[in-house]
């Protein structure tokens, strides 16, 4: 039995089929961060982005442009702090609010931390045979979500043919 149930479901289950190709990647980085002894997690990248980017921010201020939810930042942050990438420190004016920063082994690491993402994204041109126009995909996507959540949209079809 060689057919892919996911892929002959077609649209239906779009988000498991980007699911499926999301976690082949991270697996895959994961399984080379290993090879390399590099103690970090796929999806920390984002942040110690931001973080090289902006020096300090606070847990709000790193969820938002990644469009991610608070309790998720709050979890990827905690993990990079106990392995010791980030000091999480309460605000000098609002003492409810963390600020987060890198530590000095974080800002070590970042020169073969950036090698690795340069290569990442060099082998994920090679994948999209350097064919960019999913990216466009993908931002008309989202802003499409932003305007009407898929909640409502799927709702309103559902309601059209249904009685509740």
């Amino acid at each position: 039995m060689n057919q892919d149930f996911i892929k002959e479901l077609g649209y239906k289950a779009l988000d498991s089929r980007l699911k499926r190709i999301s976690d082949r990647m991270s697996h895959d980085v994961r399984k080379f961060y290993k090879e390399m002894n590099i103690d970090v997690e796929p999806n920390w990248y984002l942040v110690f982005m931001l973080l090289q980017k902006n020096k300090k921010m606070s847990i709000v201020d790193i969820a938002e442009p990644l469009g991610y939810s608070h309790p998720s930042v709050v979890v990827i942050v905690k993990k990079m702090a106990d392995k010791d990438y980030l000091v999480i420190q309460k605000d000098n004016t609002d003492k409810r609010k963390q600020m987060v920063s890198l530590t000095e082994k974080a800002l070590k690491m970042l020169p073969q931390l950036e090698q690795v993402w340069d290569s990442c994204e060099k082998a994920i041109l090679q994948v999209l045979s350097d064919d960019l126009g999913i990216l466009t995909y993908l931002d008309s996507i989202d802003a499409r979500l932003k305007e009407d959540s898929f909640h409502d949209r799927f709702k309103k079809e559902y309601l059209k043919t249904n009685i509740v």
